[in-house]
């Protein structure tokens, strides 16, 4: 059973990773629209939207690059291969939980760099 104060303290933490969660969800549609110059706000962005295929933004292979090459500058997130890109990809959601993953294990020196 949880005390009070770490029941508080948990709920604070709780409140902190969701205000960092849509901060970096924020901060993903903004590096899309700005590096594939796409031609829609952030706003019109869902965080579900699939980036390929049917019912997708309509992203291609080379939209697909420039979004693997922009994780690992921004964040510092290495997409090995084909299936992981298949993986982190698919939306904003999956990329946001691939960078916080990323983030979390990644030593302080590593963090976000700053543009």
């Amino acid at each position: 059973m949880l005390t009070k104060s770490q029941a508080l303290h948990l709920n604070k933490m709780a409140a902190l990773m969701m205000e960092t969660n849509g901060t970096l969800k924020r901060e993903i549609k903004q590096m899309m629209v700005e590096n594939l110059m796409l031609q829609i706000t952030t706003d019109e962005i869902g965080d579900e939207q699939p980036l390929f295929g049917p019912g997708s933004l309509g992203f291609d292979s080379v939209d697909a690059l420039q979004l693997v090459v922009a994780l690992d500058k921004r964040y510092g997130l290495k997409i090995p291969d084909p299936e992981s890109a298949r993986a982190v990809l698919q939306n904003v959601r999956t990329m946001t939980e691939a960078v916080t993953k990323h983030l979390a294990s990644a030593p302080a020196e590593r963090q976000p760099s700053a543009e």
